[in-house]
């Protein structure tokens, strides 16, 4: 499932394609036609991410920002979906498609996806509300997330990944960020110090907006990064993910993998003791 780094560049990415302009919309499988074809015609007024959630808003034709119908969709990507950048004019749809939009020189279709769905203003404060701060958003309060890991008797591991507790953190930033804490997946939250946490809260902030412009998660600091192979060739390096086996960068010591609440699990049992 895509981390959430993914979701602000892609609503980075539409918000330059379709920005203040009109679309044209519709769904090609059927799930979502009455609300492509209620939309059709609208302004694309912007997108915004929140963790793994994208957020798109759309504005009657002709109205202002005090006035006139505004509408949001609301886009989960899950483990399957996808939007797929098309040339214009678009040509047949190929799959499944849910959604398909259509500027005046950019075009996507959204195939997939766990959600496609209109939200009201009171579905947006629903979902905000169960969601935890994302480190990626400016308005992120991380003491919500401090209090929520120090008064629980679940592992830091399992907490990093609960979308109620921080919101876009997946496997990778998890046992990454956690490497580069010297923190032991297995620890119990109410055993995470303000400092720890801390550290734990700026390395987010610090790596996300990377992978962000970048595309990809990078996550391994200059001077221990000597060139080591990749777990797959178009990956970067990393310290932990996905090198089960494999020494440590640092300390040599074999990385550990396990499962915790149904996820994999990488850490090295030396740096992180």
């Amino acid at each position: 499932m895509p981390e959430g780094h993914t979701l602000h560049r892609l609503a980075r990415r539409q918000q330059r394609q379709f920005g203040g302009r009109p679309v044209a919309l519709s769904s090609p499988q059927g799930r979502f036609a009455d609300e492509a074809a209620y939309l059709d015609g609208w302004t694309f007024h912007g997108a915004s991410a929140w963790g793994k959630h994208l957020l798109q808003e759309y504005r009657e034709p002709g109205s202002s920002a005090r006035s006139g119908r505004r509408q949001l969709v609301h886009v989960h990507l899950g483990i399957y979906g996808a939007f797929h950048d098309l040339t214009v004019p678009p040509g047949p749809p190929v799959g499944q498609v849910r959604l398909r939009i259509v500027g005046p020189d950019a075009a996507v279709d959204l195939r997939g996806p766990n959600a496609c769905e209109l939200y009201s203003p009171e579905d947006l404060d629903t979902l905000i509300a169960r969601l935890g701060p994302d480190p990626l958003r400016p308005d992120a309060e991380p003491d919500r997330a401090r209090a929520a890991i120090q008064k629980s008797r679940r592992p830091i591991g399992a907490l990093l990944m609960d979308q109620k507790v921080i919101a876009g953190v997946g496997n990778v930033y998890r046992a990454e960020v956690l490497y580069r804490a010297g923190i032991d997946p297995h620890r119990l939250g109410t055993s995470i110090s303000d400092e720890e946490f801390d550290a734990l809260w700026a390395d987010l902030v610090e790596l996300m907006p990377v992978g962000v412009r970048r595309g990809q998660m990078h996550v391994m600091r200059p001077e221990d990064d000597h060139g080591a192979p990749s777990y797959r060739p178009d990956r970067p390096r990393t310290y932990v993910y996905r090198r089960a086996g494999e020494p440590c960068r640092i300390c040599g010591t074999p990385i550990a993998h396990g499962v915790m609440e149904g996820r994999n699990l990488f850490w090295c049992p030396n740096c992180q003791s």
